[in-house]
């Protein structure tokens, strides 16, 4: 009885089988045919009538033909993810037949999928009006992203040219960073997802991901987004002091033992900052996974990363001036094992040494090695004596062969290395040479004086001429307190011949006074973005206070024209962006100017006084 009560399955079934509606068509009857699209256009579908078609199409998959690409691309359009589970694997099991029988539709397939790798977006509409357009909190999105690498692992499956044909894709489907967070998010996830099952893709997705991590990064200027964090700040604070003067009655005495926490403590001011942020935390947590099988170090996983991360560093990091925190991927991979630090420095060191390079990338190299040995915590003593050695071994041999030659003056141009390594030399023992001193202080000095700074410091190349000031002076204090060199003569002399730098423009001959004529930046300056920070701080060395004596040493008085807020970051814990330029007629240039705008990342020009 309850059988012959129930209804029938409901079927769709107009002019005959799917085959029959196929031939139709082939010999001009479209009728049937056009009845089938509008059908399965249908938004009010059902999943019963989706599993009928589908079960139909995946034994039809011969007669898909590229002429019959529209009804394929319908059935592309089939709201299949968010339907049952039969719906789903039926979908999947389609899938497969159409791409292994019908490869023409291949493409369409994969940009059916990765479409998929974003949120859907819901638009709430009032009056014919949209006002609001935002990411759906779908609380099945993880599910539906599983989903999704499992019909690209069965594409994949069936046709083993997939990962040729997907990568233009993904490069094509890439957010555009104005996107919401949520969006990027999910799709770089998802992109991060896919090298695990297609590896022979992830060296291309790395660098796409990379490439724009690194578009948002000098798209947003550190100064930038410390203004961003100050104004939110003294907005939260007023609106804190506001409170606290509306409710300040006997609540007064319990809101002080307990401190209230905003729910936006951990996001970033700064929109595009903001993205950064969580992008870097998704990067950090991806090259930690596959680092690390069942919580251990896995080295040939992690060396395999490495060389990856490498390639993308050499091809996009290295000849990108000033960005901030892209460039953390290789601090932290390095800080997985001892071994990938030091291979990181060699490959830094050759590309320094090697007069095949252009001098800019060289140059950069030079600022990677001097910053990577000065804040990394994971890199020992040793190996930064080691570095040392080599570095200032090149030096001494670069001298010898200038002082033979007719180039033997202070010229950026000519020699833009050496005046980069010399920084990278001074930069490291700043941070180093408590370390280097520690514990048998007369074997510390001795090591320091066989590295013969004053021969570098007296050559006719002049580098405390070029190198930042905030590093000159800081080296010169610690040179002169250990009695390694005394460069005060040489700074005061530097600083009665200040160079000039003439410019022909439209308005005539201009004077810049350019206190940083190597353009360098530091590249591990302290790291900003809050929540990524958090895996880098812990292996981060931070700029330690000087000590009273230190401080005695380092006293000066601050030219006109600049201020405390512009000094280095290891003065102040940043590294400022110098803005503005000082026109002025030549043969009347003081000591007022600042560095031409080029010069972003580098510290504010200081004067040096000859100590008494």
């Amino acid at each position: 009885d309850e059988f012959i009560s129930s209804p029938p399955r409901k079927t769709v079934r107009f002019g005959g089988t799917l085959t029959e509606i196929l031939l139709k068509y082939e010999k001009g009857d479209t009728t049937d045919f056009e009845l089938l699209k509008h059908q399965l256009s249908d938004p009010d579908i059902k999943d019963a009538q989706i599993i009928n078609w589908l079960h139909e199409f995946r034994a039809s998959v011969a007669y898909l033909t590229k002429e019959l690409g529209q009804l394929v691309n319908i059935l592309l359009k089939l709201p299949w993810l968010r339907r049952s589970r039969e719906v789903v694997e039926e979908y999947l099991g389609f899938l497969g037949n159409l791409v292994s029988a019908q490869t023409v539709h291949l493409r369409p397939c994969l940009r059916m999928i990765v479409a998929q790798f974003v949120p859907p977006r819901i638009t709430i509409r009032e009056d014919d009006v949209d006002i609001s357009d935002s990411d759906d909190d779908d609380e099945n999105i993880s599910a539906n992203f599983d989903t999704c690498h499992r019909a690209l692992q069965t594409v994949a499956r069936y046709v083993p040219s997939t990962p040729q044909f997907l990568m233009p894709i993904l490069v094509e489907f890439f957010p555009f960073i104005n996107k919401s967070e949520r969006t990027l998010e999910c799709y770089v996830h998802n992109l991060l997802r896919v090298t695990v099952y297609l590896p022979t893709l992830r060296l291309q997705i790395l660098e796409l991901i990379i490439e724009k991590l690194l578009k948002l990064d000098v798209s947003t200027p550190q100064q930038d987004i410390e203004d961003a964090e100050e104004t939110a700040n003294n907005c939260a604070s007023e609106e804190k002091s506001t409170e606290e003067g509306l409710f300040d009655m006997e609540e007064d005495e319990d809101r002080k033992g307990s401190k209230v926490v905003s729910p936006n403590i951990e996001r970033m001011a700064h929109p595009l900052a903001e993205r950064l942020d969580v992008l870097m935390t998704i990067l950090f947590s991806y090259i930690r996974d596959v680092c690390h099988v069942d919580g251990k170090l896995d080295i040939s996983n992690t060396k395999d990363l490495y060389r990856d991360l490498v390639s993308v560093f050499d091809k996009l990091i290295l000849p990108t001036h000033a960005s901030c925190h892209v460039q953390y991927f290789m601090f932290y991979i390095c800080s997985f094992k001892l071994g990938l630090a030091e291979a990181f420095l060699d490959h830094l060191w050759k590309k320094l040494q090697d007069p095949n390079n252009p001098s800019v990338i060289r140059q950069t190299a030079g600022s990677y090695i001097g910053s990577f040995l000065a804040r990394a915590k994971f890199i020992p003593i040793v190996t930064v004596k080691a570095c040392l050695d080599l570095l200032v071994n090149w030096l001494h041999k670069y001298i010898d062969n200038q002082d033979k030659g007719a180039n033997a003056y202070c010229d950026v141009a000519l020699h833009g290395p050496f005046y980069s390594t010399c920084q990278a030399v001074f930069y490291t023992l700043i941070f180093r040479h408590k370390q280097l001193l520690d514990g048998n202080l007369r074997k510390g000095l001795s090591y320091l004086q066989s590295l013969n700074f004053e021969r570098i410091v007296m050559c006719q190349l002049n580098p405390l001429k070029i190198c930042i000031p905030s590093v000159v002076n800081l080296f010169a204090a610690i040179t002169r307190k250990y009695q390694l060199v005394f460069c005060y003569t040489i700074i005061e002399r530097n600083n009665r011949q200040f160079i000039p730098v003439v410019r022909s423009g439209t308005g005539g001959d201009l004077v810049q006074t350019c206190t940083n004529p190597l353009d360098s930046f530091f590249p591990f300056d302290p790291y900003i973005l809050k929540r990524s920070k958090k895996t880098i701080d812990p292996m981060y060395q931070f700029w330690e206070e000087l000590s009273a004596e230190d401080l005695e040493d380092l006293k000066k008085p601050i030219k006109k024209g600049t201020s405390e807020d512009e000094d280095d970051d290891f003065l102040k814990g940043e590294t400022p962006q110098n803005d503005g330029v000082v026109e002025i007629a030549p043969n009347s240039y003081e000591s007022n100017t600042r560095s031409p705008v080029s010069s972003i990342g580098s510290p504010a020009d200081c004067y040096v006084p000859y100590p008494l």
